[in-house]
């Protein structure tokens, strides 16, 4: 796989023939090498990802080419060189989220936003986003799946989709990866300029114009077991979904859950 754009854009690009789990690969390689041989927004990828790993530990598996799977070692530091403060890491799967689906509707394709972390088109998942903090504790994977070109029987659940199916007829991986890049960029440009303020930064507006959980019916399954069913009414400052209940009780501040948009 040649992909010039991807790697005249980044700082090291490592392009696998195959791999269990992107993250898990890139992990690893910072984890041999050190640090510096990894820069903020190095990519490992591959067309060809055989243990893929989503929320909850979901695995799953795809034809051979037919999609893309990307991790980007992110180092995010603010203004004054500290780090960024961990409760702002929160708002990292939504900044991708947000960022591809702005970088598909460049290319025509009128993809949004499902809070915390897919990329939908017309209802159905074409992307899922997997943020995992390194051990050191200042630096993040965020994973990101795209389905390029499987046919309809290729895909993993009757509730997913890819750009071919969209209306991208032939979907190239370069020019897909290097508009999420740039766009990613833009954002993350923004919040680490803003020291990781999602509103000051516009992270927060441009999520809430892409996110259809938002005024939508849901039904979250919570960490713990519980079910919450309402209303998305909004997304707080720290990234969390905020649920009006069915029942009529306070809105509660999801951080984590399992959503589901109910019709």
């Amino acid at each position: 796989m040649d992909l010039p754009l991807t790697a005249a854009l980044v700082p090291r690009l490592e392009i696998l023939a195959h791999a269990g789990s992107t993250n898990d690969e890139l992990a690893r390689r910072v984890r041999e090498d050190g640090g510096d041989a990894w820069p903020d927004r190095s990519v490992v990828l591959t067309d060809d990802q055989r243990g893929g790993r989503g929320r909850l530990g979901r695995v799953w598996t795809v034809p051979p080419g037919t999609s893309l799977a990307v991790s980007v070692l992110l180092r995010p530091v603010t203004p004054s060189g500290d780090p960024l403060p961990l409760q702002a890491y929160g708002w990292l799967p939504l900044l991708a989220g947000a960022a591809l689906a702005e970088s598909l509707r460049e290319l025509g394709v009128p993809a949004d936003v499902k809070w915390p972390n897919d990329v939908l088109i017309g209802g159905r998942k074409v992307s899922g986003i997997l943020a995992e903090l390194l051990p050191s504790g200042d630096a993040v994977i965020l994973g990101t799946g795209v389905n390029l070109r499987q046919r309809s029987e290729e895909l993993p659940t009757d509730r997913s989709t890819s750009l071919a199916l969209a209306g991208l007829a032939d979907p190239d991986p370069d020019t897909v990866l290097v508009g999420y890049l740039r766009a990613f960029g833009t954002l993350y440009d923004a919040y680490l300029a803003a020291s990781g303020d999602a509103e000051a930064s516009g992270l927060r507006a441009a999520v809430t114009e892409r996110c259809v959980t938002l005024d939508s019916s849901v039904r979250v399954e919570l960490p713990g077991g519980d079910v919450l069913t309402g209303t998305a009414e909004r997304i707080d400052a720290d990234g969390r979904l905020v649920v009006r209940p069915t029942d009529g009780g306070a809105p509660v501040a999801v951080a984590a859950g399992d959503v589901t948009h109910v019709r």
